[in-house]
């Protein structure tokens, strides 16, 4: 899924990076902004290796070093982002969620959508300051699309057009039912409607118009749904009033059960991609980028067709029918736009939380602290809200971690268990995100003897002397898998790393071709008989046999003589949704959103999230 450095980006920084400068109808000369200071983003280590040419090779720059560009100069103050604020806007097809909000949002004077306890419940309150709402608000998101046209300017068109089908999709819809092409991300900068839909992100107007078809199968995979001019609004309830949506915004409530489905949320959550030469030549294959759908119908918790051992349909997580309590939710769905109810309107259930709850945590403290540039329909608290969520979730219902310790003369063998709560991998969606294990053994004295997954300031993991790992750095070496662990200087990492065609580390999602390494901890259930196995299958573990569907076990060899006993042995599994690796193999690329979007990573916390830990002592 920002501190005030954003800003509209102007056609002279299109230019030097060489992409194509917005029109002058998408932002004007007054548009433009400069930033008022430099970047603040720690540059990756000169000493690094120089990268491969699959990684994504700067545009410029050419040493992967965010300090210099391609002059060899240092670069002058990062450009901004100054988004336009979401408008009211219902083009008859289409509408922003503000249009939604006159009888979707919680009132003073209503009772509807309230739990129990009178909490509001509103689906355009919880879901403005979700990820899903402000995902064409993601300064991350503007600047890895920078990233992928950057490495092939041949593709820009197809690049951001696909970019845009699932984080702008109602841009996309709107200019297909209007005849015109689809649309780029200077589009999303104007005061067309195109920028307007656009800019509200995976709102209601589009997912509660997304049709059956196909829905669950490959046609749909890849934003590849289906959504036509009937004016209809899907929703679960059956018999619904129609009167008041049909008098105040021209669109029909009708209810289709198909909205709740698993399959509805894998047309954005399958993504396969055609891996691109730098000249735009697709290679053969598709390749599964994200395959959260995939890997969630390959578990325990799949609902379709011969249910899992424990069904439960992504909804049941991600938007939740219960309160904060635990208890079924039973409200109106809609108040009057005076903010009152509508008496014709009785209880409804099952109904589901917006909540919309994932593992981001960067993307709303990004909105929050930068509200006056990325305009977000959301303030401090919602955001705040939204982390709470995400923090609660990725502690109580993602994984568990158990220690157990054996000693064998000076050696302690220290296994660490864990077991994936998710119905999907741990970490699931986008390559950036990992979690890693944190090992730390102290003796009698709470002497250090031994450390493995720490991290610095920056969140990169670091070696025994506390450097960084190579691994961490642009162009370093991957970190492998590992059954078992007996020095400091390594580290268990999970996550998924693209390799090009030629076996490379690749950055950019357009040249990953395969899976250089994917041991991320597998679902409940997960079988090499699925029919999704192939394109869910782990990349890189070897013949570890502690590596297994639903968890791994990772054994750490540490030299611990009794005499220095007892010892204390902690262990955590830390996650982040935007790995250091990861960001220093963006910065390398010279364009005006990367450096704009370094300068808020670089003054954002870079605390890693915990999700479980235990502590045990030892003899």
């Amino acid at each position: 899924m920002r501190q005030p450095v954003i800003a509209a980006f102007a056609a002279v920084h299109f230019a030097a990076c060489g992409g194509e400068a917005p029109s002058a109808t998408a932002t004007s000369a007054s548009d433009t902004v400069v930033s008022t200071g430099p970047s603040t983003g720690e540059a990756p280590s000169s000493s690094a290796n120089e990268p491969t040419t699959s990684t994504g090779a700067p545009t410029s720059a050419g040493t992967g070093d965010p300090a210099t560009t391609g002059t060899g100069e240092p670069p002058g103050p990062p450009p901004e982002f100054d988004l336009p604020a979401l408008d009211k806007l219902n083009t008859g097809d289409l509408a922003t969620s503000k249009v939604c909000a006159d009888c979707h949002a919680n009132a003073d004077g209503a009772t509807a959508m309230r739990d129990a306890k009178a909490r509001p419940i509103a689906p355009f309150d919880l879901w403005r300051a979700t990820p899903m709402a402000n995902s064409a608000r993601d300064p991350f998101w503007w600047a890895m699309v920078a990233a992928e046209v950057a490495a092939t300017p041949a593709a820009k068109a197809e690049i951001e057009a696909t970019c845009l089908k699932c984080h702008a999709p109602m841009a996309g819809v709107h200019n297909a039912f209007n005849g015109l092409e689809p649309p780029g991300r200077a589009d999303l900068l104007g005061d067309a409607p195109t920028g307007k839909l656009g800019l509200d992100g995976v709102a209601c107007a589009l997912c509660h118009q997304i049709q059956p078809d196909g829905l669950g199968t490959d046609a749909s995979y890849t934003a590849n749904f289906v959504v036509q001019p009937l004016r209809q609004i899907y929703g679960p309830h059956a018999s619904p009033f129609t009167m008041p949506m049909l008098h105040h915004t021209g669109f029909t409530p009708t209810e289709a059960g198909h909205v709740t489905t698993s399959g509805l949320c894998g047309s954005c959550h399958t993504l396969e991609t055609e891996a691109l030469e730098p000249d735009g030549v697709s290679l053969p294959g598709l390749f599964p980028e994200q395959a959260t759908y995939l890997e969630w119908r390959n578990s325990d918790y799949r609902d379709e067709g011969e249910p899992g051992a424990t069904p439960a349909s992504c909804g049941a997580c991600h938007m939740p029918t219960s309160d904060d309590d635990g208890q079924p939710i039973s409200t109106r769905i809609a108040r009057n736009p005076g903010g009152f109810d509508f008496p014709p309107i009785g209880l409804r259930d099952p109904y589901g939380r917006h909540i919309l709850v994932g593992g981001n945590t960067l993307l709303p403290a990004l909105l929050r602290d930068h509200a006056d540039a990325l305009r977000p329909n959301a303030d401090a608290a919602a955001f705040d809200a939204v982390i709470a969520r995400v923090r609660a979730q990725l502690a109580e219902r993602t994984a568990t971690l158990e220690l157990s310790a054996v000693r064998a003369g000076d050696t302690l063998n220290i296994d660490v268990a864990l077991l994936n709560l998710t119905g999907h991998k741990f970490p699931s969606g986008y390559p950036s995100r990992r979690a890693f294990l944190r090992v730390i053994v102290r003796d009698a004295k709470d002497a250090l003897v031994f450390r493995s997954g720490d991290i610095d300031a920056a969140g990169r993991l670091i070696d025994g002397a506390g450097q960084p790992l190579a691994s961490e750095l642009f162009g370093g070496p991957v970190q492998p898998h590992h059954r078992e662990i007996t020095s400091g200087d390594v580290a268990q990492v999970y996550e998924s790393l693209m390799a090009d065609k030629q076996g490379q580390p690749a950055f950019r999602l357009l040249r990953g071709h395969s899976f250089a390494k994917d041991n991320r901890l597998l679902p409940a259930g997960w079988s090499t008989g699925h029919p999704d196995a192939a394109r869910t299958s782990p990349a890189g573990v070897g013949d570890d046999p502690d590596f297994h569907a639903a968890g791994d076990t990772t054994r750490y060899k540490v030299h611990a003589p009794p005499a220095g006993g007892p010892y204390t042995i902690a262990a955590e599994l830390l996650y982040q949704p935007l790995a250091p690796r990861f960001a220093a193999e963006l910065f390398a690329v010279d364009a005006p959103e990367v450096r704009a979007f370094e300068a808020l990573y670089g003054a954002a916390d870079h605390a890693p999230e915990r999700v479980a830990g235990d502590e045990l002592v030892a003899p």
